[in-house]
């Protein structure tokens, strides 16, 4: 079977979960004896030098003719059996997706994010969800400046969306879109998405470590440190938390206020930076907890599957797919979101549960175990595809 992954990779000053995941998906597929090939750009290679340089980014996000010319002839040198669309924004451009149909191909789209619905992609304003451009129109982010705090790089990603649904890209040009939640799934149908279209695939962990026992004496945080995951929410929980430590594994523009903060107040909080995989994942199997404090809507959280990976408790938001990932009492526990207060009264009852948790540990991995493995995901990506062409997912893997 031949697979053609179509991806615009962010960039690398900026790494992001989403590249991490195409790559991941890309290993998968390949150790499984699918023929895969790539058809990528990065941002890294975006010029903003000159005023005509910008004026060709933001012509080239809303349709890049190049692209569209080079995807249609490595789709007649590859002739893939199906597309799989990952992200075209801002190089690429929706423009792709009539290249894949124009040369007969059927395609495959990820919802890693809800840029489909939202020029920001976060459904996130002003530290809260905001969902006006689903129920009122594109031109509301342009007035809130919601891409950036620009109202031009914001109307050039609203333009695109328009464009597109008034040609009928996304909805005669996508043959199939993966959801990776139940949440995420809903957010796509309100979004104007076709139902039948839409299928739900969460998120993998690969080469998952053996579960941990924590005994860290410690919770952990695993993310970037941006608006809308809510560290900000975390930190200041942790001014009525001083006798349990707190591990913050990430990097972001919010950093230096929120170190600067914790320093300031004596709170036991330690920020550790970007890590490596195999540090991030000791870090989260020797946690007595992982802490997911989003306030804005997470389209999965592949955080609280690699605490699962690791057998460890997750204390999360209640909001987004977040709520439908954590088990109340079972894997973990939640608060509301964006509460600092209820989120520190939790945390405390948590980790005054040692039989609670230990319990927890054990269901975290179950569940991880039953819905979360590389194998099921495998196999799960296997029949979306033989739904697409029409063939059995035995035969998918069996053709050359």
């Amino acid at each position: 079977m031949k697979v053609l992954l179509v991806h615009n990779q962010y960039r690398t000053a900026a790494p992001s979960g989403e590249d991490a995941a195409v790559r991941d998906e890309k290993r998968m597929l390949e150790k499984r004896g699918v023929q895969v090939f790539t058809f990528d750009r990065c941002n890294d290679d975006i010029d903003l030098s000159s005023f005509v340089a910008r004026t060709a980014v933001v012509a080239n996000t809303i349709w890049s003719q190049r692209s569209r010319a080079d995807l249609r002839r490595v789709i007649q040198t590859v002739r893939p059996d199906v597309v799989h669309v990952h992200n075209t924004f801002a190089m690429l451009s929706p423009s792709v997706y009539g290249a894949c149909k124009a040369e007969g191909v059927r395609v495959v789209q990820t919802l890693h994010n809800f840029r489909f619905f939202c020029p920001a992609a976060l459904f996130l304003r002003d530290g809260k969800p905001c969902e006006e451009c689903v129920e009122r129109s594109l031109l509301q982010s342009v007035r809130h400046r919601c891409y950036r705090n620009s109202a031009g790089a914001t109307a050039t990603l609203a333009a695109m969306l328009g464009l597109h649904r008034a040609i009928g890209t996304y909805a005669n040009h996508i043959d199939r879109y993966i959801a990776p939640s139940e949440f995420a799934r809903s957010k796509a149908i309100k979004g104007g998405i076709l139902e039948h279209k839409l299928v739900v695939k969460p998120n993998f962990v690969p080469d998952p470590p053996p579960p941990g026992r924590g005994g860290g004496g410690y919770a952990v945080y695993v993310g970037r440190l941006l608006e809308g995951k809510g560290a900000d929410i975390l930190i200041a929980a942790w001014r009525s938390m001083p006798s349990i430590r707190l591990m913050v594994v990430g990097d972001g523009a919010l950093r230096p206020q929120l170190e600067a903060m914790a320093r300031r107040e004596r709170m036991n909080i330690e920020f550790v930076g970007t890590q490596q995989r195999v540090a991030v994942l000791k870090a989260i199997a020797d946690a007595e907890l992982l802490i997911m404090p989003s306030v804005c809507y997470e389209t999965f959280g592949l955080a609280v599957a690699e605490a699962f990976a690791c057998g460890t408790p997750v204390l999360a938001s209640r909001i987004g797919s977040l709520d439908e990932l954590v088990k109340e009492g079972v894997t973990g526990r939640k608060f509301i979101a964006g509460d600092p207060q209820d989120l520190a009264k939790v945390a405390r009852i948590m980790l005054a549960d040692e039989v609670a948790l230990h319990r927890m540990r054990l269901h975290a991995r179950a569940y991880f175990e039953a819905n979360l493995t590389e194998e099921q995901n495998f196999y799960q990506l296997m029949k979306i595809y033989a739904d697409v062409i029409g063939a059995g997912p035995q035969a998918m893997i069996n053709r050359g």
